[in-house]
């Protein structure tokens, strides 16, 4: 079996990848796991510290070749608001609630949760159940990419 310790972010390796592993938001912050590929195959993911990795991020073999990492689609709400300053409200509170957020310029995306959809509805927006792969937001305190250091073989700036 092979292990990868090594990662470059969605955009940086531009040659097709032999393989995918498809994970929801919250099997995404990795350091080491098994991880079973689209192909049935499994590789082991071992590195340094965890990462938060985010959809088209890539996991490097030794011989070079990659495995590309797919949000996998997830039961969601889309939120959509009246009108701009409403979808800042409504994203106001839903951090005041410390809840993951995906938030794009004309909807926020967030795990279901019908406790908070009925405060959503409450506040007046409009809640529809999606699937879809879901890309949070980074917080202030996050790790991973953020702080600036991908690892592996060619990397220049550590």
């Amino acid at each position: 079996m092979e292990h990868i310790q090594y990662y470059r972010p969605a955009g940086v390796v531009t040659d097709p990848p032999i393989d995918t592993v498809s994970l929801p938001h919250d099997l995404r912050h990795l350091r080491r796991k098994l991880l079973h590929l689209s192909n049935g195959g499994m590789v082991m993911l071992d590195l340094k510290e965890a990462v938060m990795f985010h959809h088209g991020d890539r996991l490097i073999l030794d011989n070079g070749d990659t495995i590309e990492i797919h949000a996998a689609p997830e039961k969601l709400y889309e939120i959509n608001a009246r009108d701009a300053r409403h979808l800042v409200e409504i994203a106001w509170h839903l951090g005041n609630r410390h809840l993951s957020v995906q938030i794009e310029e004309d909807r926020i995306l967030i795990l279901r949760d019908h406790v908070i959809r009925g405060m959503l509805e409450g506040l007046g927006a409009k809640v529809y159940d999606v699937e879809e792969p879901f890309q949070p937001a980074r917080g202030a305190h996050s790790h991973g990419h953020d702080h600036g250091h991908v690892h592996g073989p060619g990397c220049n700036h550590d």
